[in-house]
Formats: structure tokens, sequence, C-alpha cells
């Protein structure tokens, strides 16, 4: 099982976590944690996520991206490793 960190900006609008919850979902992702906020009419949200099913990481990434582009928010993929490391440079 690998871990990533996903990360969603954009203008509010109806149905953002569905639709990234449902695409993770599709590719058997599960969420760990989440956390979304709004700041003025910019939505935010960073999940936790578990990737232990049979699709790649970039076939997850490439998927995400597409479905944000779909939504019209921004999507950032990153493993939790490297997310790590960037955090305590």
């Amino acid at each position: 099982m690998m871990k990533a960190v996903v990360t969603v900006v954009g203008q509010d609008k109806t149905g953002i976590v569905a639709g990234i919850a449902t695409e993770l979902a599709a590719h058997e992702v599960n969420i760990l944690d989440l956390s979304q906020t709004i700041m003025s009419s910019t939505f935010t949200m960073s999940m936790l996520v578990a990737i232990s099913g049979e699709d790649s990481f970039n076939e997850i990434h490439a998927a995400l991206k597409e479905k944000g582009a779909s939504m019209g928010v921004s999507v950032h993929v990153q493993r939790e490793e490297i997310f790590d490391t960037m955090a305590h440079v």
C-alpha cells in the first residue's frame, strides 16, 4: 500500500468533494483523512489517501487531474514520502 497527499483548490461549487471521492473510489483508493475549508469563495481540500488497488500511482494521478479539469479545480497528487521529505527541508 502506498500513501499519497491529494490537494484540491478552486472556486467553491457544489459537488467537488463528491466528484473527487467518487473518482478515488473508482480506482479503489481509500481516503484516510480529509480536511476542507472555504476561504472567501475559494475551496481548498487536503486528503491523505491509501492506494492499494491495481491502478498505479501515475494512472490515479492522471485520472484525478482529468477529473479536476472537468470540474474546474486544480488537483495535485504527491506520494506521502515525497511530501514528508519536502516538509522537512
